[in-house]
């Protein structure tokens, strides 16, 4: 089994910053691709950052220049640095682990951690 462990969420003022992270342990071989989405209420959940192993990072338009994704392979990590947070910021953020190869039984499999609030308030 594969486990992803966020933290870093928390309240923050309009404009100020936040950094997630998230770490994956378990049964791992290796990790294609990791990200961060996040769902506010009633709403879908939707992509916000991905990096793939050796592959262009994606962003979400509406937090291109603000957010930088970063990735340390060897340590399956991955973090969101989130600066000039607005209001519509405010979500879950949850973190992805995408084709995980699975280091015992050679399987594939895509993982979700539990998710870490985000409440961006004055």
């Amino acid at each position: 089994q594969v486990q992803l462990e966020e933290s870093g969420g928390g309240l923050v003022q309009p404009g100020g910053s936040l950094r997630l992270a998230c770490k994956a342990s378990g049964e791992i071989f290796r990790i294609y691709a990791m990200a961060w989405y996040r769902q506010a209420p009633g709403k879908e959940r939707e992509l916000v950052a991905r990096v793939p192993s050796g592959g262009e990072t994606k962003y979400a338009d509406s937090v291109k220049g603000r957010f930088t994704i970063s990735r340390d392979t060897a340590k399956n990590t991955v973090a969101l640095q989130m600066n000039g947070l607005k209001l519509e910021d405010t979500a879950l953020y949850f973190c992805y682990a995408e084709r995980v190869l699975h280091s015992t039984t050679g399987r594939w499999g895509d993982y979700w951690g539990r998710g870490t609030q985000v409440t961006v308030s004055s």
